[in-house]
């Protein structure tokens, strides 16, 4: 059984940061490609950023390219996501997610696990 557990949510005002964690329980942490997706009230799940395992190749949607970043590190199970110069628009919770099938994917129905999410609000 794989348990993601996201932290690093809060309220923030436009401009500035945050720093999302997710850690990932199981040995095999390296061969997960790691997505964050977000999900605003009202509104359907949306894909935010993926890191492949392959080659930790990264591909992020438009709205976030350039502000947000993220990373692996894979000694730690970890998936992180730098958000920088944050929007009201970028309020939601956000999601990590874990699949071993397929590198890069940026669908929700692509990911196995889920974490239980982490609330982020910008204030204008």
């Amino acid at each position: 059984q794989v348990h993601l557990g996201e932290s690093g949510g809060g309220l923030v005002q436009a401009g500035g940061s945050l720093r999302l964690s997710c850690v990932v329980s199981g040995r095999t942490f390296v061969m997960y490609t790691m997505g964050w997706f977000r999900q605003a009230p009202g509104k359907e799940r949306e894909f935010v950023a993926v890191i492949s395992w392959i080659d930790a190749g990264t591909y992020y949607t438009d709205s976030v390219r350039d502000r947000f970043t993220i990373s692996r590190d894979n000694t730690k199970n970890t998936v992180y996501l730098q958000m920088n110069s944050l929007k009201p628009e970028d309020t939601a919770v956000y999601f990590c997610a874990a699949n071993r099938l397929v590198a890069g994917a940026t669908t929700p129905g692509a990911y196995e696990y889920w974490g239980q999410g982490t609330q982020v609000t910008v204030s204008s």
